[in-house]
Formats: C-alpha cells, structure tokens, sequence
C-alpha cells in the first residue's frame, strides 16, 4: 500500500478484516495509514496515541510496532497496549484517551444532562432524551454500559455520548450511559458496583418518585433494557446476573439485555483481566469473564430475552458464541438470539458510525428493543 509519505522502512502491512493498516517511519516521525474501516475513507495517524482502538489492535495482532514504541520497552513493565502501559516507575499511560464532552443540549436530536446518582462510590451517569418527546410520554430506558477493556474510555467523553445519543434518536428510547471507574486505578469489581448503583438508582424511580424528573415523567419500567460493547457488554451480563440473584426493588424486571461484541476473554489467561484485577488470577472461568462455563448462574439470568451480536472477524467472538450455545442449553427460560455481521471486526459500529452495516446493527437493536424478531445474520 503507497502510505503517500516518504518512508525508511514499512514496519507493518496489514490487510486483514477489510481494513488496510500501514505503519511507516519518515521525515515527520511515525506515519500510520488506515483504509476501508467499513468502507471509510483513507486517514493519517503521526501518533500512535492518536490511533482509534481498531486499528491499534490490528497492530497487536500483527505482532509489530514502528520502532518509536520500541524505544521506551526498558522503561516498561508492562505493556497492555491498546489500552495502557505501565512503566517500572510506576506511571501509567492511557493509550486511548477521547476528550470530555459537556452534556450537549441538541445532539442528534436528543437533549442530555449528567446526574451524580451515587456519593460513595461516586457514580455519574448521562441522561439521553429524544427532543421530539411529549408531556407524560413514556419511552423505553436503555442502560448503557460503554467498553474499553475495563480501563479506558468515558460515557461522557467525545466518542461515546454521540453514538449513545444516536441510539436515543434513532431507537427511540432514554438512554442513561453509565461513566463507571476505570481500572487499574480502581480495580475490578469497581466497574460492576459502580453499574450495580446506577441500576438501582434508575429503578428507584418506578413508582414516579424518584430523584429525577425526567426519569419520572418519562421512563417506562415495563420496558427497560440493559446493553453494551465489548467491556460494557461484559458488565451488563453481570447486571442482569446479579439481577436474576439479588432482584430489583418495586418488582422491577430487566426486559432483556443487548450484547455488542462482548468481551468474555479466551481460552488462555488474559494479562488485562488480571491487571484490571489488581493482579489477582481469578481463573479463567470467573462468571464475569466467562459466564458460558457457569450454567447455574446462567439460569438465574434475571431478564427476558438476550440479543447478541458479533463481528465475523473478531478476535473475541468464539466465546461470545460460547455463551450463546451455553445459555440456550442452561435452565434459563428466556428467548435468545445470536447476529453476525458480515466482513467486520470488533466494534467496527463505533469507528464508522455512519457506514451501512453500522446502521443496520442500529435497525437492529431497535428492533430487539419493539421486540419484532431479528434476523441472524447481517
């Protein structure tokens, strides 16, 4: 691939899960070259901090990195790229970091607003409300629980609140977008308690009294809906797990769950998990990281119906199909559905919000969400 730059040396070339990647070294430093993300357009990185997710995990997968990252490996103790490398010193670096976005008045036609609903821990959420809305009409509540290997990323941060705010619009649905504490700094289980209290605060508002207006005035509790990518599709089966086992106050019901690319680990232990961890191998048949090999808890799934969803080329979704098999043949009574999308990898729907398959994977979760059957593939 011409990188359309003046090169020493092309270190990596890649042409896999129909995106091209080419990292080069030239005049002005490292140069990284990405095509065809979901028939996206041609894009420059000059730094590697830059670089979206995607493509940093091709670069993993390829096994090489231009030579700028190996200048510093003597520093490192431990890289976990693309989400952060440690340093011997004991620094951290995040690297993927989006900046903060205030809670946008009008963004895709929805109105939003950042509510504390915990102290301690504390715990914010971002309130997500089609504009078009009527007095008293009530919609359906979408918790939403966002990814980044347990460790990076924001619900209030420039790459999240346009994506959950298009889910508000185009599915028509409150979405609440859950900013739980990252790992390391807060290890593991911080992110299920953090989820776990913002659950309970949106259903303390099922009588109509709740803490927020607009929860009480607009949420139906009837319909409520929990869902995810990859980390977040991880923590939103934990919630509707913990559902199943704790219940929910006012005899409130989870309707059903939306797992997009969900981060349940492999067949081999996994550095992130067990950093993200504090350390601590937990195994590598943790309900949380792999809720397919405890069908016991499986049946105590504390929802309706499960929406599933896989890219073809993604390097986790042997154990999201795993998990489907392993909950279809549990005790649980519930409907659940499994949906490829063809020729794409993981999370490819967040990098190209605006390519074709991204909104059929939108149809998609809106269907689900009017429970009218899906289909299963893409």
């Amino acid at each position: 691939m011409d990188s359309g730059v003046e090169a020493a040396e092309v270190v990596v070339e890649a042409v896999d899960f129909g995106v091209e990647v080419a990292a080069a070294e030239g005049d002005f430093g490292v140069v990284v070259v990405v095509e065809g993300v979901c028939g996206g357009g041609r894009r420059e990185h000059r730094n590697l901090s830059s670089l979206p997710y995607l493509t940093l995990c091709f670069l993993v997968q390829m096994g090489s990195f231009p030579s700028e990252m190996d200048s510093k490996t003597t520093d490192i103790a431990l890289d976990l790229t693309p989400f952060f490398i440690v340093y011997k010193d004991g620094r951290l670096e995040r690297q993927f970091v989006n900046p903060f976005m205030p809670a946008p008045e009008n963004l895709n036609g929805v109105r939003s607003k950042d509510v504390v609903v915990s102290s301690d821990p504390e715990v914010t959420v971002r309130i997500f409300l089609p504009r078009s809305l009527t007095r008293g009409e009530k919609l359906p509540v979408l918790m939403y629980m966002h990814g980044g290997g347990f460790s990076v990323e924001s619900a209030l941060s420039t790459f999240y609140s346009p994506y959950t705010s298009s889910i508000a619009s185009q599915c028509n649905v409150m979405v609440i977008s859950v900013d739980y504490r990252l790992a390391p700094e807060h290890p593991i289980p911080a992110c299920y308690d953090d989820s776990w209290e913002a659950l309970k605060w949106i259903v303390s508002h099922a009588s109509g009294s709740g803490p927020d207006p607009w929860v009480n005035e607009h949420a139906d509790f009837g319909r409520l809906f929990l869902a995810g990518d990859s980390a977040g599709a991880n923590i939103s089966q934990t919630m509707a797990t913990w559902a199943g086992v704790k219940g929910l106050e006012s005899g409130v019901k989870i309707s059903g769950i939306i797992l997009v690319h969900p981060y349940f680990g492999n067949n081999k232990p996994h550095d992130l998990w067990i950093y993200c961890c504090s350390g601590t191998e937990t195994g590598l048949d943790d309900p949380r990281l792999n809720p397919a090999a405890n069908p016991g808890l499986l049946a105590k799934l504390g929802c309706g119906k499960v929406l599933i969803t896989t890219a073809e080329n993604d390097f986790l979704s042997v154990r999201a199909w795993s998990y489907y098999e392993a909950l279809k043949k549990s005790e649980w009574k519930g409907e659940v559905e499994i949906v490829e999308t063809k020729g794409t990898d993981h999370v490819f729907h967040l990098f190209d919000p605006n390519c074709e398959k991204a909104g059929s994977l939108m149809k998609l979760i809106a269907t689900f969400i009017k429970d009218d059957k899906v289909h299963s593939v893409l």
